[in-house]
């Protein structure tokens, strides 16, 4: 498991949960919008809206706000208008960083970021700065212990999965964008519990990451997650295990 699944893992265990639940709720919320206004009300033809949606019973959100969510992005229900943008820049240590948005006010988005970046020692680059180390894949994890490896690589890779491997309990499986759905739905039924399912950016490489930068790129993350117009943040680093279960535990 990357290092950033795992920061991502702890702060969802250690968050104030009704905080946590609220924020989660807004951006799912938002991404079910953009969603439907971009591709239609109907998931099972439009793939992004489908996802979204399964995050939002993930989340155990009400069925009524994934209804008006969707409402709002077919123009059924009035609703703010969204834009999808993604930034880039770098944290302490050279790593790399995307930070997918959706915002309703640009001009209030990027100094807020900018302001980020800086306070917690990294810096905004331009378009393009850093997308290129990054390639977008399907990531589904699957608990360990409810499977064998051998009979989840033989279900997913005739579903079109492209990789397997296992961190500590959880087997993650790597596919394309498009085939996610696919596997996900040969897992199903197979009655293979599936622990999560997203479509992300995958670094190609990563950045060993040590010492003092440790905390300042996981504070960095932490910051730039916690802003209302961030979705997903993405990053290149690879910190020990051992090393953010310290910086988690101070």
């Amino acid at each position: 498991m990357s290092g950033h699944s795992r920061w991502s893992q702890i702060k969802r265990k250690k968050g104030k949960a009704d905080v946590q639940r609220g924020k989660l709720f807004s951006k799912i919320l938002r991404e079910i919008t953009v969603a439907a206004r971009n591709g239609g009300g109907d998931p099972k033809i439009n793939m992004r809206l489908k996802a979204a949606i399964e995050s939002a019973k993930e989340a155990n959100m009400p069925a009524e706000n994934v209804k008006r969510a969707v409402q709002k992005g077919t123009g059924e229900l009035p609703g703010e208008s969204y834009e999808d943008i993604t930034y880039e820049g770098y944290a302490p240590g050279g790593v790399a960083v995307m930070v997918r948005c959706l915002t309703d006010n640009r001009k209030r988005t990027a100094p807020e970021l900018r302001h980020t970046f800086e306070k917690y020692g990294g810096n905004m680059g331009a378009s393009g700065a850093v997308a290129w180390m990054f390639d977008r894949k399907g990531i589904i994890r699957v608990d360990a212990e409810k499977i064998s490896e051998d009979d989840l690589m033989t279900i997913a890779l005739e579903a079109g999965a492209t990789d397997l491997t296992k961190a500590e309990k959880v087997f993650e499986i790597t596919t394309a964008p498009a085939e996610m759905d696919a596997v996900r739905a040969a897992l199903e039924q197979a009655r293979v519990p599936v622990v999560e399912a997203e479509v992300t950016f995958v670094p190609q490489s990563t950045v060993r990451v040590e010492g003092k930068e440790a905390p300042s790129v996981l504070r960095l993350v932490e910051a730039l997650e916690d802003l209302d117009d961030v979705q997903a943040v993405y990053a290149n680093y690879d910190i020990p295990d051992e090393v953010i279960e310290a910086i988690s535990a101070a």
